[in-house]
C-alpha cells in the first residue's frame, strides 16, 4: 500500500509512514473566504419553482411565497452568496418580464431547459428579498447572449440606484422604495458555449464594453465577474485576462464531475459500486490540478492576486433519477457526493489566496443539491451537511499543514485516503476537518499542533454513512446526518488522536 505526503494539499512523493498531520497555528496568512461556500439557483427543473418558490397562495408552508422549510434549512447553513437567473437561462433572461404585478407578467418559453413555459412569477423582487432574508449576497448574471448594454445598465439602476431617475422609479411603482444592495455582477455565463458559442477575443472585447457601462448607482461598489472558462480550457483564461484584466474584479470557472464513462455516459447517483465511488471522488480530486493550470495564467498577468478566481459552477453530475425529465437534472445525493463536497472544499480552502467564491450547482432539486423536494416534503442531502460542518472555516485563516497518509486503492489506481482543511477562527478556536474516502477501513491518525496548546475539544461532529451510496430518501430523510463524535483522545498540550471510520468526514472545534 503506497503512503503518500501532502503539503497543503499537494502530493510530493509516496512513502512508507504512519498517518500524521503537523498544523502550523502560526504560520496562517490567508483568510477562507466566506463565499467559497456559495450556492447557485437557476430557473432549471424543479430548483426556483416548487423548490424555492411556491407563491403565497400554496397549500405548502411558506413565507411570501418561498417554502418555509427551504428557507429555514438554507438559513441554518448560513449561506453566503447566491447566483442567479443562471447558468444557461441567464443568456435568454431579460428582467424586465419579472417586474410588476405577477397576474400581468409575459409567459416566456425555457428553450435551455425542457421547453416549459414561464411565467416569470419569479423574478428581481423575489430573488433580491429572498437575499436579504436570509442575510445572503446577491450574485447577479446579466444577459450578454440575447441582452444588450441598455438592458444591463437599465437592471443595474433598478436594483441599485436611490436616485430620482427612471429605472429606480420604476421600482419604486412597483413597492420597492430602497435599492437592494447588489454586490456581484457576472458579465454573461458560459459564453463560449450556451451563453453564444463566442471565441475568447470576442468575449473579451464584449466584456470591456458591458464594463465600461455597468457604472455604480448605489452605495456598494459593483464587482464585475468576466466569464471565465472549464475544466482545461486555459485558452479562454489566458485570452480574456490579457485582454480585459484591467476592468475585472473576478474571473469565473466551471468544474463538473462525472464519475462515469463522459458525458454520454455519466452514472447512476444511487446504486452504483465501488468503481464509480472512486472514480466520482479520483475526477472531484483533478480539480485541483486544472485550478493550478488556470491559476498560473492569473499569476503571470496578475501577481498581486487582485483578481479573484470563481469557481461559480461546481459538483457532479451524474443521470437524471429515472422518471423524471431529462431536461429537469434532477438527481439524487450520496454519501459520495458529501465526500465529493469535502475534497472540493479542502482545494478551494487551500487555495483561497486566488479562489475568493464557489458556487455549488444547484442549491435545490437540481444536480448536487443541498435540498431535494417533493410535494410538501422536503429532505437535506449528504451534501448540505457537508457544508454544514465545513461551515465553521468560513472567513477563518488557513493554517498550513503537512498530511502523510496511506493510500486508497482501488483496480491498480489509488488516491490519497485522507484530506483536511485546518483553520483558526475569528474567536481564536482551530477548526479541523477530516475526510477518509476508504470505504472499508477506519484509519488512526496523529495530530500534531505547533504553536497552539490543545486545552480540549469544544464540538465533534462525524458524518458517516451505512454505505458509500447510501441516500436520504422523502420515507427516510434521517439515513445520512451528522452525529456526535468520540472517537478522538488528546495526548499532552500538542498531540491529538483520531480514529477516522470509513467513508467518513470528521469536524473537530478545539480549543
Amino acid at each position: 500500500m503506497k503512503k503518500y505526503i501532502l503539503i497543503l494539499g499537494t502530493m510530493a512523493f509516496p512513502l512508507l509512514a504512519q498517518n500524521v498531520l503537523t498544523i502550523d497555528a502560526t504560520q496562517g496568512k490567508h483568510r477562507i473566504s466566506k463565499y467559497i461556500y456559495g450556492h447557485f439557483a437557476e430557473h432549471l427543473g424543479g430548483c426556483i419553482y416548487g423548490g424555492i418558490w411556491v407563491g403565497p397562495d400554496s397549500k405548502i408552508p411558506n413565507i411570501q411565497g418561498y417554502r418555509k422549510d427551504v428557507f429555514e434549512a438554507l438559513k441554518a447553513l448560513e449561506i453566503p452568496v447566491l447566483r442567479w437567473p443562471g447558468g444557461c437561462y441567464a443568456d435568454i433572461y431579460h428582467w424586465k418580464d419579472g417586474i410588476g404585478p405577477r397576474e400581468k407578467r409575459p409567459k416566456t418559453k425555457n428553450v435551455f431547459w425542457g421547453g416549459v413555459i414561464e411565467d416569470n412569477s419569479f423574478g428581481t423582487h423575489e430573488f433580491l428579498n429572498f437575499c436579504e432574508m436570509l442575510g445572503c449576497d446577491p450574485y447577479v448574471a446579466v444577459n450578454v447572449g440575447s441582452g444588450s448594454i441598455l438592458e444591463m445598465i437599465e437592471w443595474i439602476q433598478y436594483m441599485t440606484s436611490n436616485e430620482d431617475i427612471p429605472m429606480a422609479n420604476l421600482r419604486r411603482a412597483n413597492g420597492r422604495k430602497e435599492p437592494w444592495n447588489v454586490r456581484f455582477i457576472g458579465i454573461g455565463n458560459e459564453s463560449w458555449g450556451c451563453g453564444g458559442n463566442m471565441t475568447p477575443e470576442h468575449y473579451a472585447d464584449l466584456f470591456k464594453n458591458y464594463a465600461t457601462y455597468a457604472r455604480q448607482y448605489g452605495g456598494n461598489r459593483l464587482q464585475l465577474v468576466a466569464c471565465g472558462s472549464y475544466a482545461d480550457n486555459l485558452n479562454w483564461t489566458q485570452v480574456v485576462m490579457e485582454n480585459a484584466h484591467r476592468l475585472m474584479d473576478h474571473i469565473s470557472l466551471h468544474y463538473y464531475t462525472i464519475a462515469g464513462e463522459g458525458w454520454h455516459a455519466k452514472s447512476s447517483a444511487t446504486g452504483f459500486g465501488e468503481g464509480l465511488y472512486f472514480n466520482g471522488l479520483k475526477k472531484a480530486s483533478e480539480i485541483d490540478g486544472y485550478l493550478a493550470g488556470h491559476c498560473a495564467i492569473m499569476d503571470k498577468i496578475d501577481p498581486e492576486k487582485k483578481i479573484g478566481l470563481l469557481v461559480d459552477e461546481w459538483g457532479i453530475w451524474t443521470d437524471v433519477e429515472p422518471g423524471t425529465n431529462p431536461a429537469f437534472l434532477f438527481q439524487q445525493n450520496s454519501m459520495r457526493d458529501a465526500l465529493i463536497a469535502s475534497l472540493t472544499f479542502d482545494v478551494f480552502n487551500r487555495r483561497c489566496d486566488r479562489i475568493q467564491m464557489a458556487n455549488i450547482a444547484q442549491t435545490v432539486n437540481v444536480l448536487q443539491a443541498v435540498i431535494l423536494t417533493q410535494g410538501n416534503k422536503m429532505i437535506k442531502t449528504p451534501t448540505y451537511y457537508a457544508f454544514e460542518l465545513y461551515k465553521k472555516h468560513k472567513q477563518s485563516l488557513l493554517l498550513p499543514g503537512v498530511l502523510s497518509c496511506e493510500s486508497y486503492e482501488y483496480q491498480g489506481q489509488s488516491m490519497p485516503a485522507l484530506s483536511h482543511t485546518a483553520s483558526l477562527t475569528e474567536k481564536g478556536t482551530l477548526y479541523l476537518t477530516v475526510s477518509n474516502v476508504n470505504p472499508h477501513q477506519s484509519i488512526p491518525l496523529k495530530v500534531e499542533i505547533t504553536g497552539k496548546e490543545i486545552h480540549k475539544v469544544l464540538d465533534a461532529k462525524i458524518l458517516t454513512a451505512p454505505q458509500f451510496n447510501s441516500v436520504n430518501t422523502f420515507d427516510n430523510p434521517d439515513i445520512v446526518k451528522p452525529m456526535e463524535f468520540k472517537g478522538f483522545q488528546i495526548e499532552g498540550t500538542h498531540t491529538l488522536r483520531i480514529d477516522l471510520p470509513s467513508k467518513s468526514i470528521i469536524a473537530l472545534e478545539i480549543e
